[in-house]
């Protein structure tokens, strides 16, 4: 789908959306869509035309193909076309948590339940709020490997001292969803 911070890739499969996959173009998506493949088990199929809003983009696959992954795929487009427009400040998606285990998946479903559209938290803090407060840096490495992106809010995860952090979709996709959210003044130009 095509989005202010580039193309986005969304997978869904019968529990929800997969996987949201930053900076989509032909290439970066195919490779993920191999990846994918691998990881499901599943063929994937592409999203039906025209559910993206743009012709221009490659296929969303949703993995298998069925009504339940289709209307999962289907949601995810409306709330992130919603998100990008000022509308939706809270996904409200099933989300299919298959592709993260362990300590990344607990530290994602914190964040995803408890840092609210607008706020930011720093790795530290959510260390703490996992009960591992020695694990800034895992925190930093859950980041890193979520694979839901925007919905599940890493771009809202920055350094205790006031620093932005990294970020796997880039420092200016992550400054801009900052910005959108009212956290970060938007760019002069």
């Amino acid at each position: 789908m095509a989005t202010p911070i580039g193309p986005l890739l969304l997978a869904a499969t019968d529990e929800g959306l997969a996987q949201v996959v930053f900076h989509a173009e032909e290439k970066a998506a195919a490779e993920a869509v191999a990846r994918l493949t691998r990881r499901l088990g599943a063929e994937p199929t592409a999203a039906p035309p025209g559910a993206s809003g743009t012709e221009a983009a490659p296929p969303a696959p949703s993995a298998p193909s069925t009504p339940r992954s289709a209307g999962h795929l289907a949601e995810a487009i409306r709330q992130l076309e919603s998100y990008f427009a000022g509308g939706t400040k809270a996904f409200t998606l099933s989300l299919d948590w298959s592709l993260i285990t362990g300590f990344n998946r607990r530290v994602l479903r914190e964040l995803a339940a408890h840092v609210p559209y607008g706020t930011v938290v720093g790795y530290q803090n959510l260390a703490d709020r996992v009960g591992e407060p020695g694990a800034a840096r895992a925190v930093g490495v859950a980041m890193g490997s979520n694979p839901l992106p925007v919905v599940v809010p890493c771009h809202r995860v920055v350094e205790s001292g006031g620093g932005i952090g990294g970020f796997g979709g880039g420092l200016e996709t992550k400054r801009h969803l900052l910005a959108l959210e009212g956290v970060l003044p938007r760019p002069l130009f």
